[in-house]
């Protein structure tokens, strides 16, 4: 059997009118390859900890593309409307209502960066960083080993959080992202992975007719600002009930408050699995191609968005522009809003606890 492949590409010319705030290290921005056995695909870079492209096979073995993103750098670094495609994003991915958030009776204030909410981190999150990478490999696999030290105070969180996200492709089409975190003060933590995905092709039109199953019975309903409004309610009976596959667009133009407040599906869904425990979250089928992604992971909960802030002013790596709902995520998390829901579950990391998740992305067709 051949052994996975890690090669390590240098990204083209930084465009210099970057912002300096947010990139001040540009030479230690780099991209890295990594080929398996059956020559699938997946591109990394640390600016970010952002996974460029997923390169997978379809039924017949053609390999294609299905990660939304770009190029080059810069065009990270500089698009309008940064949508974080392909970023790992925290310290708190999803919303905290408000920018604020109370921890033994002291309360913080965050950067505002969504509305009068905080969104994946604030203003200069994980996903504009430059992270320390190592090459790292194992039986069957090889990957990129990403880590920052989050300092206290920044965006407004307290502690010093020291971060590990390890990314690890093997021959079996899978990609394995295991996070890692330890503070010095108590503190919210909550990173996910952002790829938008396009099992047709990243640029190939919209995800509507790819059949989607979400191992939820219940979700975490919002108001007009997306914050969870702290009920859970079952998904049966409503266009939310993904238990079983259905194609993603089939109920998304009903008329119903939730999918008028998100544009569209963009909820936390209540796993139906036991807390920490690896399980299914998620399977989505292309039928056109025979793409499949299942997701396992050892979070809580999963958002899903479908895209519906895409509007087909950006153009991707194939150079066609990425329609209004021409990609999904699926960000397996601890629900939106959890230092302000005593319901939901704790997403509060303490000195001498770490922070240990894993998510895995498989591949096949069918």
């Amino acid at each position: 059997m051949k052994k996975l492949i890690a090669a390590l590409v240098l990204t083209a010319t930084l465009a210099t009118s970057s912002p300096a705030q947010v990139v001040t290290d540009f030479d230690s921005i780099q991209l890295y390859t990594f080929t398996n056995s059956s020559g699938a695909q997946v591109k990394i870079t640390n600016y970010g900890a952002i996974v460029t492209s997923i390169i997978v096979p379809d039924r017949n073995g053609k390999l294609g593309d299905i990660a939304l993103g770009y190029h080059h750098v810069e065009n990270y670094i500089n698009a309008v409307d940064k949508p974080y495609f392909g970023a790992i994003v925290g310290r708190y991915g999803n919303r905290i209502a408000k920018g604020t958030f109370s921890i033994a009776d002291e309360t913080y204030s965050l950067a505002v960066n969504n509305g009068e909410n905080h969104l994946h981190g604030g203003v200069i999150g994980f996903d504009k960083v430059v992270w320390d990478a190592k090459l790292v490999r194992g039986d069957g696999w090889s990957g990129l080993e990403l880590s920052y030290l989050a300092k206290d105070t920044e965006e407004g969180y307290p502690g010093n959080l020291d971060v590990t996200v390890t990314y690890k492709w093997t021959n079996q089409n899978e990609l394995i992202v295991d996070y890692h975190a330890t503070t010095d003060k108590a503190t919210p933590i909550n990173l996910t992975q952002h790829t938008y995905f396009n099992l047709k092709g990243e640029g190939e039109g919209t995800i509507l007719d790819h059949e989607l199953m979400i191992n939820a019975k219940r979700f975490t309903p919002v108001d007009d600002t997306l914050i969870p409004t702290g009920e859970m309610p079952e998904v049966a009976g409503t266009p939310f009930d993904f238990t079983s596959p259905k194609p993603i667009g089939r109920d998304i133009d009903e008329d119903h408050e939730q999918l008028e407040f998100g544009g569209g599906y963009d909820h936390n869904f209540v796993l139906d699995k036991p807390q920490g425990e690896m399980g299914l979250a998620a399977r989505v089928h292309e039928p056109t191609t025979g793409r499949v992604m299942e997701i396992t992971t050892t979070e809580p909960g999963i958002q899903f968005y479908c895209g519906n802030f895409l509007d087909g002013r950006l153009k991707g790596k194939s150079g066609k522009p990425y329609l209004h709902r021409g990609g999904f995520c699926l960000e397996t998390q601890h629900y939106p809003d959890s230092p302000n829901q005593p319901n939901f579950p704790s997403a509060i990391l303490k000195p001498g606890e770490e922070y240990k998740t894993t998510t895995v992305f498989k591949f096949s067709s069918e």
